[in-house]
């Protein structure tokens, strides 16, 4: 400011980084930034609130102290919902189980007050913690986009983006005036996409999903720069099955005409729902599950079954949503019975070459949850039975 004092600035822990990378020993960095750069090892950060300290700190950088990193986050520490609050919603609670193992993305479909946004908002509590790698990637993206939150540490547990559906393009994607900055797609990167009432998004917007979805990285041209932002996601998207909510719904009547229910559905393009692995219905709750004294899975025992999963994953090098085609084969052996039910489901289905990998993928993260090495032909059939709703409703 024009009296000398030192404003925040954005990015500064991808600064401390390259300033490691660099060799730089020393950084000098605004009062509000420093615990955020000290979070980089190797680089002794000094904060500074004033011109007069920044120039007594290049005269002599012991005459300041050095910046501590910041403590763990809120984040960290908040409580996240338990899956053994949802009643019923069985079918959707082991897709989600699913998905979670092997990072596969996944549509929700039901009325209004099934329970979609709740399923979906306790996702995170059975995905595993981020890596430090992935920690400290995260971290540096949302340090860029200028919302880490001042004081706040690594951001340790998988990011939960939900955007409105009113969002643009450059607010789903990134961009912006000048150097573009990371949108939603990149601030959800090692975490989960939430995207509610998908048919309510713009199609333009939900088609540039398409290159993050396949690529898992966003490229934006500007003027004067170009940027490549991560966007390594778990898509999850909920929606109504027409836009009253209750078409085939038994005990509601749906108000929609036929051509107003093609209409709505029409705003999901085939394409973007060929990315989706598993498209799941979460029917209205009958009363009788909604009165049950059960004891549902908590997510504690859902998340260690998916430890379980990505531990035989990370055997193989990968969470099984990124095996390349190239090591299909070798990860994906089935038997007998396996084969024939995949290859029965694509003639009858007519999967295209990309939905073939995405069953294979899904029903090799089945198999993994059971534990099993090689794929067997009810974890294919489960596999291709999460593809069946695109046939029922886009038809």
């Amino acid at each position: 400011s024009l009296d000398g004092r030192i404003k925040a600035v954005t990015g500064c822990l991808p600064m401390a980084i390259r300033a490691r990378e660099l060799r730089r020993e020393i950084m000098i960095v605004p009062a509000e930034n420093a615990p955020e750069a000290a979070i980089v090892e190797g680089v002794r950060v000094i904060g500074v609130s004033h011109l007069r300290e920044a120039a007594a700190a290049l005269a002599d950088p012991s005459s300041l102290p050095a910046a501590r990193p910041p403590a763990n986050g809120a984040e960290e520490t908040a409580a996240v919902p338990d899956f053994a609050e949802v009643k019923g919603q069985m079918a959707a609670k082991r897709a989600l189980e699913v998905a979670a193992a092997g990072s596969h993305n996944v549509l929700l479909i039901g009325p209004p007050g099934s329970g979609k946004t709740m399923l979906a908002k306790r996702l995170p509590g059975i995905l595993p913690p981020l890596a430090p790698d992935e920690a400290l990637e995260a971290t540096r993206i949302h340090s860029v986009a200028g919302v880490l939150a001042p004081g706040s540490g690594l951001i340790r547990r998988r990011p939960f983006r939900a955007p409105h559906h009113t969002i643009s393009d450059a607010g789903l994607l990134g961009g912006g005036a000048g150097v573009p900055r990371p949108g939603e797609v990149s601030l959800a990167h090692k975490g989960v996409l939430f995207l509610d009432e998908l048919p309510e998004f713009a199609r333009n917007v939900l088609e540039l999903l398409r290159q993050p979805l396949e690529e898992r990285s966003v490229t934006i041209a500007r003027s004067q720069a170009t940027c490549v932002f991560p966007a390594d996601i778990m898509l999850v998207a909920a929606m109504n099955p027409c836009r009253c909510g209750y078409h085939g719904d038994p005990a509601r009547q749906c108000r929609c005409t036929g051509a107003q229910i093609q209409q709505y559905l029409g705003k999901i393009s085939g394409p973007l729902l060929d990315r989706i692995d598993l498209h799941v219905e979460a029917p209205a709750v009958p009363l009788n599950e909604l009165r049950s004294r059960g004891e549902p899975a908590t997510s504690e025992q859902m998340r260690q079954r998916v430890l379980a999963a990505r531990a035989r994953q990370a055997a193989r090098g990968c969470v099984n949503s990124k095996l390349p085609a190239a090591a299909l084969r070798q990860a994906c052996p089935l038997d007998e019975a396996g084969e024939r039910t995949l290859d029965m489901a694509v003639r009858r289905l007519g999967l295209s070459a990309r939905a073939h990998d995405r069953i294979l993928k899904v029903a090799r993260t089945i198999a993994d949850l059971g534990g099993e090495e090689r794929i067997q032909a009810k974890h294919i059939a489960e596999a291709v039975q999460y593809r069946g709703l695109d046939r029922n409703y886009w038809t």
